[in-house]
């Protein structure tokens, strides 16, 4: 009879200690999710900045070729940009 209760107080303990280490699981679980939840919320917002971006250099690029700015030009360059005017339409070089 002992026996049974010391074997069955055992069980008990042992699914305790289980279960609170589940629950202790969960909850890392659940931050991960969070962190990686807000990564990729990061990710998204800088692939919508980068095509802004794109188009805000292009749009600079083709202001300062069509006017012939020099500071403009120099914004650009010293930002990395290269410019180069487009071949006129109809005309093509050889």
């Amino acid at each position: 009879m002992i026996r049974k209760r010391l074997v069955s107080t055992i069980c008990s303990c042992l699914l305790l200690v289980l279960v609170l280490v589940n629950i202790l699981l969960g909850f890392g679980n659940q931050s991960l999710q969070s962190e990686v939840s807000e990564r990729q919320q990061m990710i998204a917002q800088a692939i919508h900045l980068e095509t802004v971006h794109r188009q805000m250099v292009g749009a600079l690029a083709e202001v300062a070729v069509k006017t012939n700015d020099p500071k403009l030009k120099e914004l650009l360059a010293v930002s990395g940009f290269t410019l180069s005017p487009k071949p006129e339409a109809g005309k093509v070089s050889k």
